[in-house]
């Protein structure tokens, strides 16, 4: 960031070098306009990290015993939020260094907290008795932009930061809230260095992550700000639309299997002015998690403390506990269980709402969920993507349909064009193009059943037709996420995340990815002989000038 230190391709940055840096595995990106077109803020999550690309001795992954203090703040500085400054000239685009907006956004960066959470017994820690102050944000996966000009921020699979070393003297309700999260084991092993991720001594630590996080992105001196009343849940990403009076919607959907979709509607208006004070709009509303009916018709169930089955002889003590706890209130509601709802756009002219379903092999199972007119398929290897249609953003009720299921006439796949699977980032521009954005897992890139659709992939659809056509492919391993564009419609950035990640078919071929040949599959971008691939931003334009996709 600005004047920081080069990447070394030996992975010997310190954790201080890393803190200047970009972060590891770009996820998410929006562009923020300073004067017009050609000369903006990208602002970009950074979902996770790989410790044997990162450090030069894969870490706490291949060696515990040299898991230093400096490794594990070098992998919390790796995550979070990136702001670079960018500008055209006419030897084309360039970052701008220094710069007086760039700035690093990481798992240790304090940030307040509003909504009804804040300064309740949910989070309130040794470190922070008032519960008002929170260090950091991790696994920020999709994000959102705020009609006033605000960048906001999804925590996604948190769990996988905190361990719970014993159970001894933890009560019974506490462990069944750790089960419904999935906190058991991490999967960094920070806990070792970093005491606040051992769950066992600081049982409200996970409280304080899974939440969307509103930036403003022009001021780096400004103070990260967690919306409570968005919920608590593994969000993916978050998308709007405004209501006819004014007041706005935002909706969410929860990355996991047989989770929610939610949405959030502001008690009070827009007034159409920018600036980050319109961020109490996401501290006062209700939150609501959809049900989907299998005649297409569709509720979103209100998660308000006293209303339905959200009582105290129901487990729920207040608003707070609710939202701490979004994933159990939704399931007393009687949510539907979706296919792993991720992405969500809205279409700038119908109000549409689109999410992406990107797959889940357990439905139909024994002892899970059966298939319904939304998840319509068993063992529902390849997605599909739900519509939603609302009289208004404030509607409590919706009709809804499957605009796609991914695949292909033989997996009974409707996709009007090139085919894909497991559909995740979802965008529609300003003219109405949904670009789709598929994450085939590595263990299931190539091999028989996903040989045909090839590495991840970006596709443009066209949401009234349905046409389909394919516009770029990764490089091996990697997940296509990410995509911004100026108002123009001229500049197109796009995101390739771990790049290299060994696939499954090379796996059983004995390729293996360690410190000492952390480029097993790829060294994409540098291309280097010895290189680590890592995450980039690719920069994409027409060679006339025009508009991308036209």
């Amino acid at each position: 960031i600005s004047d920081g230190p080069a990447f070394k391709m030996d992975a010997s940055n310190t954790g201080h070098e890393q803190l200047q840096q970009a972060g590891m595995h770009h996820d998410a990106l929006q562009f923020y306009s300073l004067s017009d077109d050609d000369h903006g803020l990208l602002v970009m999550n950074h979902e996770y990290i790989d410790a044997q690309i990162l450090h030069s001795d894969g870490g706490f992954f291949d060696s515990n015993e040299t898991y230093t203090v400096d490794k594990t703040l070098k992998e919390q500085y790796a995550h979070g939020i990136s702001v670079i400054e960018v500008k055209k000239s006419d030897d084309g685009w360039n970052i701008v260094r220094p710069s007086v907006y760039a700035r690093r956004i990481t798992a240790t960066t304090p940030m307040s907290v509003s909504g009804p959470v804040a300064g309740t017994k949910y989070i309130q820690t040794t470190a922070d008795p008032l519960g008002k102050e929170i260090l950091g944000t991790l696994n920020n996966c999709s994000n959102g932009k705020t009609p006033w000009g605000t960048y906001l921020t999804c925590e996604e699979n948190f769990n996988d930061y905190f361990d719970v070393t014993s159970l001894e003297g933890v009560d019974k309700n506490q462990q069944k809230a750790w089960q419904r999260y999935g906190i058991k084991q991490g999967y960094y092993g920070w806990y070792k260095n970093d005491e606040r991720f051992n769950a066992s001594l600081h049982s409200n630590e996970p409280n304080r992550f899974g939440w969307i996080v509103e930036v403003d992105p022009f001021n780096p001196s400004s103070k990260p700000v967690k919306r409570t009343a968005l919920g608590r849940f593994s969000h993916e990403n978050v998308a709007h639309n405004i209501g006819k009076e004014g007041r706005v919607a935002f909706y969410s959907g929860d990355d996991a299997k047989f989770e929610y979709v939610y949405k959030f509607i502001s008690d009070k208006a827009w007034d159409g002015t920018q600036g980050l004070h319109h961020g109490q709009l996401l501290d006062e509303g209700i939150l609501y998690v959809a049900r989907f009916n299998d005649d297409g018709s569709g509720t979103w169930l209100p998660l308000e403390f006293g209303q339905g089955s959200l009582t105290k002889e129901n487990g729920f003590n207040d608003q707070a506990d609710v939202l701490v706890h979004a994933r159990k209130a939704a399931d007393s509601m009687g949510a539907t269980a979706m296919d792993r709802p991720e992405w969500v756009t809205t279409h700038p002219d119908t109000s549409d709402v689109f999410i992406s379903m990107t797959n889940n092999s357990k439905r139909g199972k024994e002892g899970k969920p059966d298939k319904n007119a939304a998840n319509p398929r068993h063992n529902n290897k390849f997605g599909h993507i739900v519509k939603l249609i609302e009289e208004d953003a404030t509607s409590i009720a919706f009709a809804w349909d499957v605009f796609v299921l991914a695949g292909d006439e033989t997996d009974q796949g409707t996709i009007n064009g090139d085919i894909y699977a497991n559909p995740d980032g979802l965008m529609i521009d300003d003219r109405g193009v949904l670009w789709v954005q598929t994450d085939v897992s590595s263990s299931k890139l190539n091999t028989d059943d996903f040989a045909k659709f090839g590495n991840n992939q970006m596709l443009a659809v066209d949401p009234s037709s349905g046409e389909t056509r394919r516009f770029l492919t990764g490089p091996i391993g990697c997940e296509i996420t990410g995509v911004a564009m100026t108002a123009d419609l001229k500049t197109m950035w796009v995101n390739i995340q771990h790049p290299g990640e060994v696939p499954e078919r090379l796996k059983q071929q004995g390729v293996k990815k360690s410190a000492s040949k952390p480029n097993a599959a790829s060294n994409w971008p540098d291309h280097q002989l010895n290189g680590r691939p890592r995450s980039a931003t690719v920069l994409i334009t027409k060679k006339d000038g025009g508009i991308i996709g036209d």
